[in-house]
């Protein structure tokens, strides 16, 4: 499956879990049954994912953590926060960066309309 297709099963996921739990709770919450959602959709998911960083020819140990990756191709940052500000486009771009992966998904689960809520973020081309 391509980035693109992967994309419209996180998107139907997330508002699946949006629908049926609204806004107001805490982001790890959402985490969860997102991952939950996603693998009832039949996608490979992985969460928590503790990722190296790769600075100067050497991988360190980073503490750097995904939220969630879809078939190792999709981050998916969740957040439940009053308002997605600049860093958290900014976060999920480097974090797209430092994996070398082409889609990321960045989601406020927040607000009172979740459409406007899911964005992504493109690292690159992915033709």
């Amino acid at each position: 499956m391509k980035e693109n297709e992967i994309s419209f099963y996180i998107r139907k996921s997330i508002f699946s879990v949006y629908n049926e739990l609204g806004p107001g709770l805490l982001e790890k919450v959402y985490e969860k049954v997102l991952a939950y959602e996603l693998e009832n959709n039949g996608l490979k998911i992985r969460t928590q994912v503790p990722m190296s960083v790769k600075f100067k020819n050497t991988f360190i140990d980073s503490g750097f953590i995904a939220d969630i990756i879809v078939e190792d191709k999709v981050i998916i940052e969740v957040k439940a926060v009053a308002e997605i500000a600049n860093i958290h486009h900014q976060q999920l771009l480097t974090y797209l960066k430092l994996t070398d992966l082409k889609l990321g998904i960045l989601v406020n689960f927040n607000t009172d309309y979740i459409g406007k809520s899911i964005f992504r973020k493109i690292n690159g081309d992915l033709s």
